[in-house]
């Protein structure tokens, strides 16, 4: 749950609008993230969640309102956020130790790595935290995609970011290793109040730990609590037709999403093994 123990935001959206050309991907954007706050933002492919998570990493421009990380504009290289892209396998003949690709977290993507006091410390906690301390010296070519990916958890929270955000970060991933996903995620934010904004494709990993959803659809938006935005008459008038929202067995099933707004999945342009610091 969001801890309230500073006046600062750590995200804020205040009337914030984005498009490409002519079309729009959303407008009249105004959310503010606290700290240890955990968001999930879905909605169909092409809806703007990764252009959402692109703005915030300072990497694309608003066309109208502002946003604030930790109170400041968005920059690039940010100390303060944690990104994890989607997972993708990563080359078996990659030649770098798992703790090498976690040590990027504080070197961003320069040649050769930055030799300072309590480094490999602090990298040796972040792998404790994700529980890879055990395959630290392996190749990260070697690992599983879920072993992989907790790598990946492991370098974005390594220069203790206030923030992290995490682009389609279970696409691939068994069950299992969603839920561990998931749950590392949620672990950090409750012991550390590091706010999560988790771009997903599908609420059901992340229904346990979620405090509100940002639903991202036609131009529109809505956010607010799973059981307010996950409902027929919410997704129906987002999306201009009526769907059917069922909650089965602790899932929630979408039905009647258009054909053409059907989630697919997309490359967010992240490098496989690159580092969270963009």
């Amino acid at each position: 749950m969001p801890h309230s123990d500073t006046a600062v935001a750590v995200l804020e959206f205040e009337d914030a609008g984005l498009s490409f050309g002519p079309r729009r991907l959303w407008s009249g954007l105004s959310l503010r993230i606290e700290v240890g706050e955990f968001i999930a933002v879905l909605g169909a492919n092409g809806s703007g969640k990764t252009s959402l998570i692109r703005t915030i990493l300072g990497l694309q421009q608003l066309n109208s309102g502002r946003l604030h990380v930790s109170g400041r504009p968005p920059r690039r290289a940010a100390d303060d956020i944690g990104y994890v892209p989607q997972q993708r396998r990563i080359d078996p003949l990659t030649p770098l130790r798992v703790r090498d690709v976690v040590g990027q977290g504080l070197d961003g993507h320069r040649w050769g790595f930055r030799r300072s006091a309590g480094r490999a410390a602090r990298i040796a906690a972040a792998l404790e935290s994700v529980d890879a301390a055990a395959f630290a010296d392996m190749p990260i070519g070697l690992l599983s995609g879920g072993e992989q990916q907790r790598v990946r958890v492991a370098q974005a929270l390594v220069a203790d970011p206030r923030l992290l955000l995490c682009d389609e970060p279970l696409l691939s991933l068994d069950l299992r290793s969603q839920r561990t996903i998931t749950a590392l995620v949620d672990r950090r934010r409750r012991q550390k109040g590091t706010a999560v904004v988790f771009v997903t494709h599908e609420i059901n990993p992340v229904l346990p730990y979620v405090d509100r959803v940002l639903y991202l659809a036609d131009g529109g938006f809505r956010a607010g609590p799973v059981e307010e935005v996950f409902t027929s008459a919410t997704l129906s008038g987002l999306y201009g037709v009526p769907i059917d929202v069922v909650r089965v067995d602790g899932r929630i099933l979408v039905a009647g999403i258009p054909e053409a707004d059907e989630p697919h999945h997309h490359d967010s342009g992240a490098a496989a093994v690159g580092a969270q610091r963009v």
